[in-house]
């Protein structure tokens, strides 16, 4: 097995009995998961490697705020203390959580009904105001790094459902243009990050149209490259002007809230049983994580919203939060233009030759077209 996690040493740290079996749990590019079966029990053990968020003193405040989300009723899987009290074993550099295992299966948004896509908006806003609750008034700066392409670890299909579950999921979207993770500082009520810039865009456009000329040999997936490269070129020189402003005020939120991080128990459950991977845990724009969370759940393969969904969804969120319309819509608005500026699929594909992603690039493609054509219907899907 690659990468195999110490056992012998995890285990004597958690006294959590010796090991019947350990599998990997579908691998990813950053962070690693393993099912552990151990004469003590069934354990998901998360070896945290990925350098953005591998900090031990990081990790110990994430596991502080599932346990106070724990307390609170918020469904989530807080992790094992070890025999020393710590929930993060270091061992050979590495660091180390143990979280209990939970059976059950992800739901993409077409999987529920549009009273589960209620309730799985409500869930959001509760995380939102226990949060709140639960976490300082402030954060750190964590500064933006110029051109590192965002970072992701699983790519999430449209319509996926399997049984079993990891308490982590990898990151499946990120913010646009050529910036990598970006920190957004400061208690509620004050501004999010920049918007893309569409100068830079365009020079990324004109670049990767270079890398697509050059590839060798040609193929489908170039023509669609060249295809939605030029017509992304020309929606935003037809809507530049619309770039927004800074993002709306800010709160703690769970930062990576898509299908493969939300886990239910059964096919017919009304509520998940756990959200898992709080590795993004941060201060961001709360209102653009609802968008961009209905995003992933309800896009379509062909490339188109499922609104009835998002509706029942951002109606119970509001509700739920507090939350008024006016902020949702310019969210959605800051959501779009991120999409209209994003490229990291082909980045992936042509800079890196990674092509993991490239089955999600003609729906991902398509939605932004779509969206640009059926904004106000968008809109009043997350308001009315």
């Amino acid at each position: 097995m690659l990468h195999a996690p110490p056992l012998g040493p995890l285990l004597e740290q958690y006294a959590a009995g010796s090991a019947l079996a350990c599998e990997p749990v579908d691998e990813g590019l950053l962070n690693r998961g393993y099912r552990l079966s151990t004469t003590r029990g069934r354990y998901f053990l998360k070896h945290h490697f990925d350098p953005e968020t591998a900090d031990p003193a990081a990790i110990a405040r994430q596991h502080r705020a599932t346990q106070r989300l724990a307390d609170l009723g918020v469904p989530v899987a807080p992790p094992l203390a070890g025999r020393d009290g710590r929930t993060v074993a270091v061992i050979g550099g590495h660091a180390y959580a143990l979280h209990p295992w939970i059976d059950g299966r992800h739901r993409h948004g077409g999987q529920l009904t549009t009273g589960q896509c209620g309730r799985l908006g409500a869930l959001l806003g509760v995380v939102h105001a226990s949060l709140e609750r639960v976490m300082p008034a402030q954060e750190p700066v964590v500064p933006a790094r110029k051109g590192v392409i965002p970072a992701r670890k699983r790519l999430i299909p449209a319509q996926r459902q399997g049984p079993g579950t990891a308490l982590t999921a990898p990151r499946a979207e990120g913010r646009a243009g050529a910036v990598g993770v970006i920190g957004a500082v400061g208690s509620a009520g004050a501004v999010g990050a920049e918007s893309a810039d569409p100068v830079g865009t365009f020079a990324l456009i004109d670049a990767l149209l270079d890398r697509v000329r050059r590839h060798r040999p040609a193929d489908a997936f170039d023509a669609l490259s060249r295809h939605r490269l030029l017509e992304r070129r020309e929606l935003l020189e037809r809507h530049a002007e619309r770039r927004p402003p800074r993002g709306g005020s800010v709160g703690w939120v769970h930062g990576d809230f898509h299908p493969f991080n939300v886990l239910y128990r059964d096919d017919v459950s009304e509520v998940p049983a756990a959200i898992l991977d709080w590795d993004r845990l941060g201060v961001q724009p709360r209102a653009e994580e609802v968008v961009r969370a209905a995003v992933i759940f309800f896009v379509r393969p062909v490339g188109a919203l499922d609104l009835a969904r998002v509706r029942s969804y951002a109606r119970a969120y509001r509700c739920s939060a507090g939350a008024a319309p006016a902020e949702l819509a310019a969210a959605v608005h800051r959501v779009w233009w991120e999409r209209l500026n994003d490229f990291w699929m082909l980045r992936w594909h042509y800079e890196r030759g990674d092509t993991r992603a490239d089955p999600q690039f003609p729906a991902a493609s398509a939605l932004v077209v779509w969206w640009t054509r059926e904004y106000d219907a968008v809109c009043e899907a997350f308001v009315e």
